[in-house]
């Protein structure tokens, strides 16, 4: 990478979510110079999520950083051994190895938004009441637009990766690890941080860090990306 051209940066986001998730931190990446888009699939099928990523990545320079959040951290897994990706970026994420999907990680830490969910049509819902176990450290008002803007995937969705590739094993990570995350329990997120020897950064912050704590979230991207410059 020459030192001038920064990497672009590519948001994927998790469940109950889209790529405006990220819009607290998008703005100020873009007044840094950097090329910046948010993916947006549309959790029905991880094959296709892991696609609209690989294409989305066709719409910016290369090369790029992709940033997941969540079940994000699955589809940057998948998509992420693409040549065009130079390094990762995981936000309270879970990130599975060959064979692994998703649900297997999270069965071994359960955590209490899953007693507060609701299938119906084929979907997954946050129940009103659940919201505070996926926000809850941002104000009433955020936690309601969380909920009334929320995107529910496909009810068997976070079983159906089988990944043959990962790309942590090729590509540098950096984990943002959510001390306070009671979607994605912090011990697993310490567990998976360490596996893939991450740069890792700890915080207080409920599952959505990059609502929460948006500048640390550009920190964190900045020195990503100021170390792929380096080369």
């Amino acid at each position: 990478m020459s030192t001038t051209s920064k990497p672009s940066i590519v948001f994927c986001h998790g469940l109950w979510a889209d790529g405006s998730c990220f819009s607290k931190v998008i703005p100020t990446l873009q007044a840094d110079g950097h090329q910046v888009i948010a993916v947006q699939y549309g959790l029905n099928s991880y094959t296709d999520d892991v696609a609209t990523v690989k294409r989305t990545l066709g719409r910016v320079n290369s090369p790029a950083i992709l940033v997941g959040h969540s079940y994000g951290g699955a589809t940057i897994t998948g998509a992420g051994t693409d040549e065009r990706v130079a390094g990762l970026v995981y936000i309270a994420a879970v990130v599975p190895d060959v064979h692994e999907t998703v649900q297997s990680e999270l069965n071994k830490y359960p955590t209490e938004i899953f007693s507060r969910i609701e299938v119906a049509g084929g979907r997954v819902w946050i129940k009103p009441e659940g919201v505070k176990y996926f926000a809850g450290d941002l104000p009433q008002q955020e936690q309601k637009l969380v909920w009334a803007t929320h995107y529910p995937p496909a009810a068997d969705l976070l079983d159906q990766q089988d990944l043959d590739e990962v790309a942590w094993k090729t590509k540098p990570s950096w984990y943002i690890l959510a001390r306070k995350d009671q979607t994605v329990h912090p011990d697993l997120q310490r567990f998976l941080a360490k596996r893939i020897n991450a740069t890792t950064i700890e915080t207080d912050s409920s599952h959505v860090t990059m609502l929460s704590q948006p500048d640390l979230v550009i920190d964190v991207i900045r020195k990503a990306a100021a170390a792929l410059q380096k080369g």
